[in-house]
């Protein structure tokens, strides 16, 4: 799977993301503070990555900085993402299966590693839900979205 990853600082938890999804088996492309000479400010580098995944370069994206508030809004501006900021497991896991979300919002101030893991083992298991009422409000924000685009 290919997944953007950004982040507004340079801290090792970003690091360990981009590294801990090498070795998942996917093909990362790092964006803001992770990038020597690439734009660090939270909203641009979110948007980055998000762009990736609203354009087809990337499948999913995570995006980082320190609340993860901040990269959430970014890149939930972009027509197509739907960005989840998680802080544990069964968030992640919510996020996937009801809301189809595409882009992991995490928080550099709050994620250890074995947290980080668990939400990427919990992000990476679940799949979006066939369930007809779930399907309908995933299709009720891809609408909104297209009201937005069409502005």
């Amino acid at each position: 799977m290919r997944i953007a990853v950004s982040s507004d600082m340079d801290e090792p938890v970003a690091r360990l993301v981009a590294d801990e999804l090498r070795e998942r088996g996917h093909e990362v492309r790092v964006h803001g503070a992770l990038s020597p000479g690439a734009d660090p400010r939270w909203a641009a580098c979110s948007e980055r990555a998000a762009r990736e995944v609203a354009e087809g370069r990337a499948d999913q994206a995570v995006v980082c900085c320190w609340t993860g508030t901040g990269a959430s809004i970014a890149a939930n501006k972009i027509p197509g993402v739907r960005a989840a900021l998680c802080a544990d497991a069964y968030t992640a896991d919510g996020a996937r299966r009801w809301n189809d979300a595409n882009v992991l919002a995490l928080s550099l101030r709050l994620t250890s590693a074995p947290l980080l893991r668990e939400i990427l083992d919990a992000w990476f298991a679940a799949g979006p839900s066939e369930d007809a009422e779930d399907r309908d409000n995933v299709t009720h924000v891809e609408r909104l979205d297209e009201g937005r685009a069409a502005r």
